[in-house]
């Protein structure tokens, strides 16, 4: 999936990951894991522990970068929503969000 989303067009990863699996599993600060996957063309990272979703349907970028601005912070309150971007690098992912001055940015290590 990684090279998937870094090196094609949003059809192109969706074609391709309809053909095979649709998710990868991150590691997040205290061992918490994340399923990534793409769905109809649109980016989401869900908590593996409760379905808790973080990036609530990012779109892809020209650079490969996926941004959105519906993302949430699961140590935040449920009612807020920030601006964020996901990169993706060779074994870890690198995730952002800002929301009225205050930003946050954490890395994923792939499991």
């Amino acid at each position: 999936m990684r090279k998937i989303l870094t090196g094609f067009g949003t059809a192109a990863a969706v074609a391709v990951i309809a053909q095979s699996a649709s998710a990868e599993i991150y590691v997040r600060k205290g061992g918490q894991e994340v399923n990534v996957s793409v769905k109809d063309g649109r980016l989401f990272c869900t908590r593996v522990s409760d379905g808790y979703e973080m990036c609530n349907g990012m779109t892809e970028q020209a650079d490969g970068s996926w941004t959105g601005r519906k993302m949430k912070h699961p140590d935040m309150p449920r009612f807020m929503s920030f601006n964020g971007t996901v990169v993706f690098m060779e074994d870890s992912l690198s995730i952002k969000g800002c929301a009225l001055g205050f930003c946050d940015s954490e890395t994923w290590q792939k499991k």
